[in-house]
This record gives C-alpha cells, structure tokens and sequence, in this order.
C-alpha cells in the first residue's frame, strides 16, 4: 500500500468540473490580477468565518508581514511569539526590522505557554504572535487578557489553522488581526501560494488592502510604503470552490484524527492534546516517538510517507544567532522538535489506510523498544 500523505491530486478530482469551470472563467476575463473571483472569495471568507473584512493576499508570510506593517511595527520593537513554528512566523518579525522574543511551549498542545508571556514582557512589547500550530488555536483568554492589560495587540499567526474554533469563535476572529495561508498542503489551499487577514477594525483593513497594492491610495497615488501582496484571481477562483466544501473535508479531517486516536490511544505514544475550549482544523496528526528517524524510515518502506515538523526550533537557527539564545533556553520546545513526526492527514484517508499505517506505527515502534 502506497498512503498519499496530503491526496491533493485525489481532492482535484473531487472538485475538478467545479474548479475547471472557476479558472476558465477567470481564464474568459482576463481580470488575473484583482476583479471579480477576489471579490468572490473575500466575501464568501467572511461569510464563513463571520470576520468583519478578509483581505486576500499572496501568501500566509505576506499576510504576517501585512498586519505588522498595519499596526506600525517599528525597528527595535518587541514581539513576543513561539520558538516551535515555521520560519515565516519570527522570519517576518525579523523582516521588519523588530525583535522575536521566544517564549517556551506547553507541553500538551505544542502552542505558546501563557503563563510564561508576562515575564518577557517589556516597554518594547507591541504584540503577542502566537501560531496556532497544527490546527489548535493556543490560550486565547489568557493571550487577550495580557494583551489588554499591558494595552499590546494580538497577530493570530493561523496558517495551520483555518476553520478551527476557540471558545466557540473561528479563530479567523480572534486577536487584532488574524491571519491564514492557503499554501497547497494546508486544510483549505489552493494550487500555489496565497494567504488572508482577518480584522474587524475598518481602518485596519482599509490600511492593509492599500498596503497589499504597494501603498496606493489611488492608482499611482501613494499613501503607504507597501508590498506587491496581492493574491491573484486564479489562486481566489481555486479557493472559493474549495471553500464551498470546506466544512465537509474539514469535519472528515476531525474523523480521520479521531480514528488514529482510536488506534493508538493507550499504546504509550504522545498523541495531539486537544483543548477543552479549542477544536482543530487538523492540518498535521503528530505524535512523538523515540528513535525517529529509524521509525520514519521502516514507514516509508512499506510506502507510508511521515514529515517532521519542526525538526529544529528557531532559536536554534542560524539565520537567529544574533538574538542571543542558546541550547537549553527552552527546553520543551527542544524536547518536542526532537521526537515530533506527523502521519499522513488529509479527508480522504480510508479506514483501510488509518488501519495499515497504525498498525506499521505499532510495529516499527515495538522493534526499536
């Protein structure tokens, strides 16, 4: 058996006619750049999410880059985010010329640990970033409440995360400016790159969709230093059939999560913590195992693909020297980096495949005991 780990090609076909269909339209009115597919889907996104305004753009990185360009971030500024993340998380803090302050993760959901953000805390702090990694939103009532108390906004890094819920609210609705990445691999993507931002604040989004076209107030009219960070229209017309379906693949998403779970609860894997306030969108289902890398190689001979995310965390990167952190600085994060490996995830695995692959997980991981 050969476990496609993301089934891109088979989600195409479910959708093929429609999507044919969207890109010959886009394809008829040569309007690539902004026009009516953009409109369509940022509707439709604020349909589903219930945000205020969602602005596309051309990637989940530029939409990070968006909101802190948004909200003024300036060289020297402070914000405090997770060192278990993606590069483009703290890479575009970096790109702004501000600071990344890591702080450790909780041990349980792999998010940023809350009761560790208030000691790094300072004068220069302008914004909490946390990512809600894997799909699970972090702690947002404790994240809002220090936000509110030391008067810093909140980024939503929520690239993993599109459709996934705390406290009952679409995390494209939580903090100051939510952002997501429509990147092929992630639940909702589309055949390139692209990405969004969420925001209930007017001029906020006012602000950004001039950044998005290079500052423009006006064609060739310049009110901001801006970014070419616009998604185009093909991308928008993928995405808009897709998001038709979305929550279909993404309650089947959950459905595959929990049939893994099934199978290897109580078999002495670390398996995905769920919140009690969060649900997940589920873009990885990552456990942590010994002896990784022998365990990823008896997988992919018998033709199941694994992936490793993250292997190494950011303070440990060479690009972050400069910060100053050292090995040992945080611990958890260290800990999980070098035992996390994800198991193909995608709506469409059969029950066939969750049972062949659990049972090749058992049996690699009770060779190396």
């Amino acid at each position: 058996m050969n476990i496609d780990f993301a089934n891109l090609q088979y989600q195409y076909q479910l959708y093929k006619k429609e999507i044919d269909l969207a890109m010959q339209g886009v394809l008829d009115s040569s309007a690539y750049i902004m026009g009516d597919a953009v409109t369509s889907l940022e509707k439709n996104l604020e349909d589903f999410t219930g945000a205020k305004y969602a602005i596309s753009c051309s990637s989940g990185t530029d939409a990070l880059l968006l909101a802190m360009m948004a909200l003024d971030i300036k060289p020297d500024d402070e914000i405090i985010t997770t060192p278990f993340t993606f590069i483009a998380t703290a890479e575009t803090i970096a790109l702004m010329y501000a600071k990344p302050v890591f702080v450790d993760i909780d041990e349980k959901t792999y998010n940023i640990d809350v009761d560790k953000i208030e000691e790094r805390i300072t004068d220069k702090t302008k914004a909490i970033m946390p990512v809600s990694l894997y799909g699970q939103p972090a702690n947002m009532d404790k994240i809002q409440a220090l936000a509110t108390k030391y008067n810093i906004k909140v980024i939503i890094d929520g690239a993993q995360s599109f459709g996934s819920t705390y406290n009952g609210k679409t995390d494209s609705n939580l903090g100051d400016i939510s952002t997501t990445s429509f990147f092929p691999a992630k639940p909702l993507g589309c055949f390139g790159d692209g990405g969004a931002v969420f925001v209930s604040d007017e001029a906020l989004a006012t602000k950004m969709k001039s950044l998005r076209v290079h500052g423009q107030s006006k064609r060739y009219h310049h009110k901001y230093i801006g970014m070419g960070g616009r998604m185009d229209a093909l991308q928008c017309a993928i995405v808009d059939v897709k998001l038709k379906y979305y929550s279909k693949d993404l309650a089947l998403r959950q459905e595959v999560a929990s049939k893994y779970t099934k199978a290897l609860e109580d078999k002495d894997l670390i398996l995905p913590f769920i919140d009690k306030n969060a649900t997940s969108a589920y873009a990885q289902y990552s456990i942590r195992v010994q002896n990784r890398d022998a365990i990823q190689a008896k997988l992919k001979a018998k033709g199941i693909p694994t992936a490793v995310h993250y292997p190494m965390p950011l303070h440990l990167q060479e690009c972050f020297e400069y910060l100053g952190y050292k090995k040992g600085d945080f611990p958890i994060a260290e800990l999980v980096s070098s035992e996390i490996m994800s198991l193909p995830m995608n709506p469409y695995l059969s029950d066939a495949e969750i049972e062949y692959i659990t049972q090749k997980l058992l049996t690699a991981i009770k060779h190396w005991r």
